[in-house]
């Protein structure tokens, strides 16, 4: 899997102006320095998809999160996303890595909203009941729709999703459904404040494809292993 030469570019003054700015900058230095490789990745590829760095001191990774996510994307989990943008965005590097089904919960939303709710939220609740496996979800538009799933994990009736990258856009609902996925003790990754979108959650997603792709392709052949083992 080759990077384009723009994005390669892209990456090393990503890198460059992430280092200056941390060298002015004793607090997003020791936030630089706590990210794991795949974190870092995560991280520059919302940046070149944004084009805002200010963003490294809002994206917030729980602990093993996006290792689990890569994991989870190599072993074939879905993808659910909230918006079709970003079911698009992301199944061009699905198509190049595991071939992961790619749903959108508005494929279960009814053509009118349920009164006091929303169309993604009540997507979300038939989207959940539907897949068979726990899905990696994506949330960049809908704050509902994060609510129902967080609701719904805490309530025991669906099992806890292998990753949820909550980045909803917008000022109505958002902080809260962020505050409540970073209570919720899911594995999660999340952009705080108003920022988020379909660009920003398929690049995050996008990222854990690369990632676990290229550790997928460098791993020793278990029958050359065994041979250099005997």
């Amino acid at each position: 899997m080759l990077d384009h030469p723009i994005f390669s570019e892209s990456i090393r003054l990503i890198r460059s102006l992430l280092a200056e700015q941390a060298a002015a900058d004793p607090a997003l230095a020791a936030r630089l320095a706590r990210l794991d490789p795949l974190e870092r990745d995560v991280l520059e590829r919302c940046i070149h998809s944004s084009g805002d760095p200010s963003i490294a001191a809002d994206l917030h990774f729980c602990p093993g999160a996006s290792a689990a996510g890569a994991a989870a994307l190599a072993a074939g989990a879905p993808i659910l996303t909230d918006t079709a943008m970003a079911a698009a965005a992301v199944a061009p590097m699905v198509r190049r890595s595991f071939g992961n089904r790619v749903v959108c919960l508005l494929d279960w939303a009814p053509d009118q909203a349920p009164q006091g709710s929303t169309r993604s939220a009540a997507g979300m609740a038939g989207a959940l009941a539907a897949l068979p496996e726990p899905p990696l979800v994506l949330i960049g538009s809908a704050p509902t729709a994060l609510e129902v799933l967080l609701e719904q994990v805490a309530a025991g009736l669906v099992p806890a999703p292998a990753l949820v990258i909550g980045m909803p856009v917008g000022f109505v609902g958002v902080a809260e459904s962020k505050r409540h996925l970073a209570a919720s003790g899911l594995a999660h990754v999340r952009l705080e404040g108003s920022r988020g979108g379909a660009a920003l959650v398929a690049a995050a997603c996008n990222a854990l494809l690369r990632a676990a792709w290229l550790q997928a392709a460098s791993a020793p052949c278990p029958a050359l292993a065994s041979e250099s083992g005997a």
